[in-house]
């Protein structure tokens, strides 16, 4: 499946300049940002960890061994970029025990910046935001279009789509959930039951994210959406009043949309309708993430973009860095500016 079928359409009139995004893993930063204050002491050993063109997956089986340690004893909070230069925090439970040799590991693709000790294990989702750093090489643009642009994605934020990423080359997870679906079963194996079942959900709000993005409803509260706030799960619905909060103007409240799970859209009104019409052309996915035990949740339509700021260190080339909250996706922001040349797997 293309892209223009996994997301929808763009909300700021379509890529504006032409790019090519990871010619090198420098080219694609991130810097997890993990606000605990770690005690120095107790059980479990962090470790801040830098690596290029390695999952975190694959990363963690690396300390794993190193430590001697079965896998289940690694934590982390999310699941960063392979081809990128990232940096994220593991732990590592070793009661009782001294903290492992890590010397023989230490490889370009894989090296340990920091450790300490804490009390407890780092929980998947613990993070609360990422840092990037983009390079977009080999830019063919009009400098005053862009800069507009820039400008207006920094004021409006962008529409949060789930990326290409989640959905697999060519959309082989979400081909593979429906294949799952129509046989009402689940995968046996662990991490494809976790990303058949995240495909489908991401799809399926990317489908209502793109009837609002196409209706210019995706950035304003309607009477029966259920407002999330841009660090928070839980939500609450729109009445007259809460649709002209001036917290929806600055980036902070935002209309949200179904992550699919057992019963009914919470949605009021008109948005409960839009749900469950779009659900109903999926039934069969809706009803495998019901029988698989799936909750309702909510994810935000907007994606404010923090701190956003950008230059130009060569002439064709133009750095972006910003700050996302935990979950969402660089590319909803870069596909709002540029068409990317070449794959970039992002």
């Amino acid at each position: 499946m293309t892209e223009q079928q996994l997301l929808g359409p763009w909300a700021h009139g379509g890529p504006c300049a032409s790019a090519v995004l990871k010619e090198s893993a420098e080219d694609f930063q991130v810097d997890e940002v993990l606000d605990i204050p770690l005690a120095g002491e107790g059980e479990h050993l962090w470790l801040w960890v830098e690596k290029r063109n390695l999952n975190t997956e694959d990363a963690a089986r690396q300390i794993a061994r190193a430590a001697r340690l079965p896998l289940r004893a690694v934590g982390y909070a999310g699941l960063k970029d392979r081809l990128a230069l990232t940096r994220q925090w593991f732990s590592l439970h070793l009661p009782g025990k001294a903290d492992p040799d890590f010397s023989a590991m230490q490889s370009d693709s894989l090296r340990i910046l920091e450790q300490t000790r804490h009390l407890r294990k780092l929980q998947r989702g613990a993070h609360s935001a990422n840092g990037f750093r983009l390079r977009l090489r080999h830019l063919q643009a009009d400098p005053r279009v862009l800069e507009e642009r820039l400008q207006r994605i920094r004021q409006c934020g962008v529409p949060n789509y789930f990326g290409m990423q989640r959905f697999g080359f060519s959309g082989s997870n979400l081909s593979r959930a429906n294949e799952f679906a129509q046989a009402g079963v689940l995968p046996e194996q662990r991490n494809l039951r976790s990303r058949v079942l995240s495909a489908a959900r991401s799809y399926l709000f990317n489908r209502v994210l793109a009837s609002r993005v196409a209706d210019g409803s995706w950035s304003r509260a309607m009477l029966g959406d259920l407002l999330v706030f841009t660090d928070s799960r839980s939500f609450f619905p729109a009445t007259e009043a809460e649709c002209r909060d001036p917290r929806l103007e600055a980036l902070d409240l935002h209309p949200s949309g179904p992550l699919w799970g057992a019963g009914p859209s919470p949605a009021g009104g008109p948005v409960q309708a839009l749900e469950e019409a779009l659900a109903g052309q999926q039934q069969a996915l809706v009803d495998w993430l019901s029988e698989a035990g799936m909750k309702h949740e909510r994810r935000i339509l907007r994606l404010p973009i923090r701190d956003l700021s950008w230059h130009y260190p060569e002439p064709e080339v133009l750095q972006l860095e910003f700050v996302l909250p935990t979950g969402c996706f660089a590319t909803a922001v870069v596909r709002e500016l540029v068409s990317l040349a070449g794959p970039t797997d992002i």
